[in-house]
């Protein structure tokens, strides 16, 4: 199988054709206000965006933002995510407020070469996330029809059979772009044979979510060190009370099995910041994982934890490729932020090939201004990379091969 990609496409020229671009816009956005709080998705597409618009070719972006159910909603319009997008390529944006229909053909027929425009959210058409073929087909057809060629950018949506993520593309010559491209290399090279030591970082709130990647990488890791919500399911497992903390106790016997089967691999924090309540403003203190108060919950991993799993990964450690996907505690409230901020520090300065898995940790490197360039690679896709990781197909990619 061969995809081809965006060089391709421009090799054949693109001046005054229409190139429908699937990006994955679905940024952050304050609930009071609607502002874009982190734009580093829509910064990846720009590489692929600007040498289309440089070619000449007539540019169609459309995305989706949030869940809004197959209907519209002011909520989670990309008007703001068009206006953005305009900012930074230094050149007006046209927007389309609706997806296929009349404003969205008046919009790609004033293109000229060149030019943007970007499309109301996929999702306020329920076709785009129909498990309906005939449904999900009509949608791709009426999307199709509003471009010559397709170029995919999206890799936060590859793992998605959506209408513009797997039938537009049978529909109409097919490319790659530099994101999925780029993305698709490195988690190949974390699939294949990494550099040793390998050692992966777990994060985030819930095991369920992450036990098909830990079941896929703990043969093949040196070290996994688990942080977030999630490691109170495995500190139950060895027998601990965690008090109040986030717990799935369907998942313990399944932790428990893991830690045996593990042969030492798994490093668990030990010490927590436990505090009162679900609050910044909450009584909190550091503890240690066997005296974790019963009126208590564990918001973020310890001081003694953060130095344990930074030397777990530095060169002395002989850390030689390092993936990190979830963050550490519930680092959007500033006394709980220092665990996650200590691990990605300890990345950012291994000399290892580090690999941030989108998601909540990438928003976590924007967030606590940590310098993006101190990583190897940050991808723009949390569910999409650990589903490459499982050995998964991606709907997205399989639909890009010839």
């Amino acid at each position: 199988m061969t995809i081809k990609t965006l060089d391709d496409l421009l090799a054949e020229g693109v001046s005054g054709r229409r190139v429908l671009v699937r990006a994955d816009l679905n940024v952050p956005l304050d609930k009071q206000t609607g502002a874009i709080t982190d734009d580093g998705r829509i910064r990846a597409v720009l590489p692929t965006l600007t040498a289309l618009t440089g070619a000449g070719a007539r540019v169609v972006v459309f995305s989706h933002l949030g869940r809004p159910k197959g209907e519209p909603n002011p909520q989670y319009s990309l008007r703001p995510v068009a206006a953005r997008l305009g900012e930074l390529l230094g050149a007006e944006v046209r927007f389309a407020e609706d997806t296929v229909g009349d404003s969205a053909r008046s919009a790609v027929d004033a293109l000229a070469d060149g030019e943007v425009a970007v499309l109301e959210n996929l999702r306020f058409n329920k076709g785009e996330t129909s498990k309906d073929d005939a449904e999900r087909g009509a949608f791709a057809d009426q999307l199709a029809a509003l471009g010559e060629a397709y170029v995919d950018d999206a890799f936060g949506a590859v793992h998605r059979k959506h209408a513009s993520v797997y039938d537009v593309p049978a529909r109409l010559p097919h490319f790659a772009g530099r994101l999925v491209l780029r993305e698709v290399e490195v988690l190949s090279r974390l699939t294949g044979e990494p550099e040793r030591p390998y050692v992966v970082v777990l994060g985030g709130s819930k095991v369920s979510d992450k036990l098909g990647v830990i079941e896929a990488l703990l043969p093949k890791v040196d070290r996994l060190l688990i942080g977030g919500g999630m490691c109170f399911t495995f500190l139950k497992a060895q027998g601990l009370e965690v008090g109040t903390s986030l717990l799935e106790e369907e998942m313990v016997q399944t932790c428990r099995n893991l830690l045996e089967r593990s042969e030492g691999k798994i490093m668990l924090p030990v010490d927590v910041v436990a505090a009162d309540a679900f609050s910044p403003d909450a009584a909190h203190d550091v503890v240690r994982v066997d005296g974790i108060p019963s009126h208590r919950l564990g918001l973020d991993i310890g001081p003694e934890t953060v130095a344990g799993f930074a030397a777990a990964l530095t060169e002395a450690a002989g850390a030689r490729t390092i993936f990190w996907n979830g963050p550490m505690g519930v680092f959007e409230m500033a006394p709980y932020a220092d665990g996650t901020r200590g691990v990605a520090q300890a990345i950012a300065e291994s000399k290892a090939f580090t690999v941030v898995g989108g998601g909540d940790s990438a928003a976590a490197v924007r967030a606590l201004g940590l310098d993006e360039k101190s990583f190897d690679h940050i991808s723009t896709g949390g569910g999409a990379s650990l589903e490459y990781l499982e050995g998964n197909p991606l709907p997205g990619i399989a639909a890009l091969e010839d």
